[in-house]
């Protein structure tokens, strides 16, 4: 198997989502700050960039639906923020 840079860009977006969740899990970091889903919809761009080059339905709709998600706790993390 040949690693791409698709591929690549797909495993660091991965990696932004489960090193964020985690941290979220042992409580190094909030869900309400900005930081949060501001990582989460990177990584979810990523992951949908690699998928461009591989589809695989399922999981762009996942994935799609977890950008829209996190850009909207964004924005009302930010509007929290901005109080």
């Amino acid at each position: 198997m040949i690693i791409t840079v698709p591929d690549i860009i797909g495993l660091v977006g991965v990696a932004c989502v489960v090193v964020t969740y985690f941290l979220t899990q042992v409580g190094r970091m909030s869900p309400n700050e900005p930081l949060y889903p501001a990582i989460n919809a990177i990584g979810a761009l990523m992951i949908l960039v690699s998928l461009y080059y591989r589809p695989n339905p399922s999981s762009v709709v996942i994935e799609f639906f977890w950008l829209v998600i996190s850009v909207v706790g964004l924005v009302r993390a930010l509007g929290k923020r901005s109080r």
